[in-house]
C-alpha cells in the first residue's frame, strides 16, 4: 500500500487537475453511474466531535474509497487541526487496498474544485470582485478555484478573528505572488458582501452570517461551510430570493445542511425549487447562468464520489512519479 502524505499531495495536484476529476465524479452520480450511500455521522458527544465515513464506487474513474474524517472543535486547546482524516483508496476488481492518503488536504482540494466548477457555470463571465467569509482551510481551496475560472481582481476578506483574515491575506500574497488581486480585510461580512459579484462563505456557524440585503442580482455564491442540519450560514431570503440553487446531490443536501433544512421547516422554501444537481450542468442537461442579473447559489455538502476519483487520479499521478511511501500489509 502507498502511503500519501498531505506534502505528496501539494507535489502531484493543482486546481485544475482536481476541478476536471471533480467534474468527473459529480457529472457520473448525476446520472446515476455511482455507487455513493449516504455518509455515516457518528457523534462523540463526550468530547463534542463528529466522525464522517464517506463511501464511493465511480466506475468509469475505476475508483473505489473510503474517506474517514473527524471534526473536533476542541482540539484548537489541544493544539491539534479541528479536522483529521484518512482517505482509504481500494483496487475496485480485487479490493485490495492501494493507498492511505491525507484526508484534509484531500477534502480541501476537492471542496475547492467543486466551487470552482460551480462559479464556472453559474458566476458572471466578467465577475471581478470575491468576497470570501470566513477564513479558514476549505476557503483557501475555493478561492484557488475561482481564479482559475473568472477574472478576479480584488478579494475581500472578513473572519470573526481579524487575525486570521490577515494570515490567510499573506499566505495568498505569497503563494499568488504577482498575479495576486487586490487584498482587502473587512471590518464585516456584509461590508465584504455587498456588491461582490462572487461569494465563498465557509463557517460553521449557527446563524446567518451575512444580511438579507448584503446580495443583490447579478451574484453567485458558493456556501460550503454549514454541513449539519443545525447550522445556517445563509439567509432564508437569500435562499427563496435565488433565480438558481444548485447543490451536488439532492438528498444529500435536503439531509444534510441548515441552509436548506431550515427555511423548509419555515415554510418558506420548498424542496422542488432546487434547480438541479452540478452534474446535470456539467453534462449539458441544464443551463448555467442564463441572463446577468440572476442570483445563483451553490450549496456544497460534499460528495464521497469526488474523494473517491480525486484519490484515485492523485494515486496514478503518484505511481508515475515514484512519490509516496511503500507499506506492505501482508
Amino acid at each position: 500500500m502507498l502511503l500519501l502524505d498531505a506534502q505528496d499531495l501539494k507535489r502531484l495536484t493543482d486546481m485544475r487537475f482536481a476541478m476536471e476529476a471533480v467534474s468527473t465524479a459529480l457529472r457520473e452520480f448525476s446520472a446515476g453511474r455511482t455507487v455513493t450511500p449516504e455518509r455515516t455521522f457518528l457523534p462523540v458527544p463526550q468530547h463534542d466531535g463528529n466522525t464522517l465515513l464517506m463511501a464511493s464506487h465511480v466506475e468509469a474513474a475505476g475508483s473505489l474509497g473510503v474517506k474517514i474524517v473527524s471534526i473536533f472543535p476542541g482540539n484548537r486547546s489541544k493544539g491539534k487541526d479541528t479536522a483529521l482524516g484518512v482517505m482509504l483508496l481500494l483496487d475496485p476488481e480485487t479490493g485490495e487496498p492501494l493507498a492511505l492518503m491525507d484526508a484534509s488536504f484531500l477534502t480541501m482540494l476537492r471542496t475547492g474544485a467543486a466551487s470552482g466548477v460551480a462559479t464556472r457555470y453559474l458566476a458572471r463571465e466578467d465577475a471581478k470582485t470575491l468576497a470570501v467569509i470566513g477564513t479558514g482551510r476549505q476557503a483557501r481551496g475555493a478561492v484557488e478555484a475561482v481564479l482559475c475560472v473568472r477574472p478576479i481582481r480584488e478579494i475581500r476578506l472578513y473572519n470573526r478573528t481579524a487575525g486570521k483574515a490577515r494570515e490567510f491575506a499573506q499566505a495568498l500574497r505569497e503563494d499568488l505572488r504577482e498575479d495576486c488581486p487586490d487584498i482587502r480585510i473587512m471590518d464585516s461580512a456584509d461590508g465584504a458582501a455587498e456588491g461582490a459579484d462572487v461569494l465563498i462563505v465557509a463557517t460553521t456557524s449557527a446563524v446567518p452570517v451575512i444580511s438579507p440585503q448584503a446580495v443583490g442580482p447579478g451574484a453567485h455564491i458558493n456556501g460550503i461551510g454549514a454541513y449539519r442540519p443545525t447550522l445556517q450560514e445563509i439567509p432564508s431570503e437569500i435562499v427563496t430570493a435565488a433565480d438558481k440553487l444548485v447543490v451536488e446531490t439532492r438528498e444529500g443536501a435536503l439531509e444534510e445542511t441548515g441552509d436548506l433544512i431550515i427555511p423548509i421547516q419555515a415554510g418558506l422554501y420548498s424542496p422542488d425549487r432546487i434547480y438541479g444537481e452540478l452534474g446535470e450542468l456539467i453534462d449539458g442537461r441544464k443551463n448555467g447562468r442564463e441572463h446577468d442579473r440572476e442570483l445563483t447559489f451553490f450549496k456544497s455538502v460534499g460528495l464521497a464520489a469526488m474523494d473517491s476519483v480525486v484519490a484515485k487520479a492523485v494515486y496514478d499521478r503518484a505511481r508515475e512519479a515514484g512519490v509516496g511511501r511503500r507499506a506492505p500489509l501482508w
